[in-house]
């Protein structure tokens, strides 16, 4: 009787866990042509996402724009970006109680990249504990039939491997040093033989690069992300600059199998949700080592932090200019009275936490601040 009890309350949605305060939570999830149930659907999102507590969620396939905002907006502690005007919707929700977001731009999105991009990759950066982050969310062509055909510009596969191109291309060219995902619906697996393979310049470069969910695709097909036929389509792939993050103990790559947390199972799942289950990534973020660089004196300091709404940022090299920002990335309005190498900035606002900006000669620092 116990266990009959035990299950039946194990078969809730607000009983799925994954994000953690002590990790960079992002995850990656196609939701069927949403809503695939009208309004259930958006309930069990809803909820979905309330119990994830992921930082960041790259949602894929959104159809009804309008019901993903009122989703989003009635979570508490999330906002949201949706890119328009385009066939399947890509859409970002994050937390603002950890992440900054600094931008989002779409690439690849004019007509010349239209066979490899159907729906354009949209690019979030970031700040998680004042470290810059580049996310890149996609939604690949689907099908195929598992044949690489490089001579013909419709072949499927060879529009997914033009795809990896590009983005291989992209990073390349503008964060060869940044902490990068690429996170979406890929619609392609990780295993074919490199003659097959659309990902293969990346397996090409594996100081460089890795597929975070490689695991996962090497193993039961029970964990994989596509259950319908079966197959793992859903990828995170990430740079060399995060690889001694992901090696961190605390730090895994899964399939949330959100199917196990409703009456029914996958066949629920699949009738009110999507058919896609979400794969997420928990990222430690191993602290710098500060004993490599000793400076003799760092070029900014800001105090008292916490502060009551004054602060002083004491600078050795030449401030240009400050700026101050919420959570969700509001500028502050803030009065600023210079003396010598110390400013006091004076601001505003509920309590909280703030991030102050400081743009000086040799560099661009971001500080969080907390106000009480």
């Amino acid at each position: 009787m116990v266990l009959v009890v035990f299950q039946a309350q194990s078969q809730k949605l607000e009983n799925l866990t994954f994000g953690t305060d002590s990790t960079l939570d992002i995850v990656s999830w196609n939701i069927e042509w949403f809503p695939k149930n009208g309004n259930a659907t958006a309930d069990s999102v809803k909820k979905i996402i309330n119990a994830l507590q992921a930082d960041i969620i790259g949602f894929q396939e959104i159809d009804d724009t309008s019901l993903i905002r009122q989703v989003i907006e009635q979570t508490p502690g999330y906002k949201f970006h949706i890119a328009s005007g385009y066939f399947g919707g890509l859409v970002y929700a994050y937390k603002t109680s950890s992440v900054f977001a600094k931008s989002f731009s779409k690439i690849y999105d004019s007509s010349p990249y239209w066979k490899a991009f159907p729906r354009a990759p949209v690019v979030m950066n970031l700040l998680y504990k004042g470290e810059e982050y580049v996310i890149i969310n996609n939604h690949y062509k689907c099908c195929g039939d598992g044949v690489l055909d490089l001579n013909n510009p419709n072949d499927e596969e060879a529009r997914r491997y033009e795809a990896n191109t590009l983005l291989h291309s992209y990073i390349e060219t503008n964060y060869d040093s940044a902490k990068v995902l690429v996170i979406g619906d890929l619609n392609d697996i990780l295993t074919d033989s490199y003659q097959n393979n659309v990902f293969r310049m990346f397996y090409e470069a594996p100081d460089k690069y890795k597929f975070a969910d490689e695991a996962i695709a090497k193993g039961s097909s029970s964990s994989w992300s596509y259950p319908s036929w079966p197959s793992h389509l859903d990828h995170i792939l990430i740079t060399n600059e995060l690889f001694a993050d992901f090696e961190q103990p605390q730090s895994s790559a899964q399939t949330i199998l959100v199917d196990d947390f409703m009456k029914g199972g996958f066949s629920a799942y699949d009738q009110f949700v999507s058919d896609h289950r979400p794969v997420g990534l928990k990222l430690m973020i191993k602290p710098m080592n500060t004993s490599v660089i000793k400076p003799i004196q760092p070029s900014v300091k800001i105090y008292p932090n916490p502060t009551i709404g004054e602060i002083i940022v004491e600078n050795t090299d030449r401030v240009n200019s400050i700026s101050i920002f919420t959570l969700d990335g509001r500028s502050v309005e803030f009065k600023q009275t210079t003396k010598g190498n110390k400013t006091l900035l004076q601001f505003e606002g509920p309590k909280g936490l703030y991030f102050l900006k400081v743009d000086s000669d040799s560099k661009s620092e971001v500080f969080k601040v907390i106000k009480y």
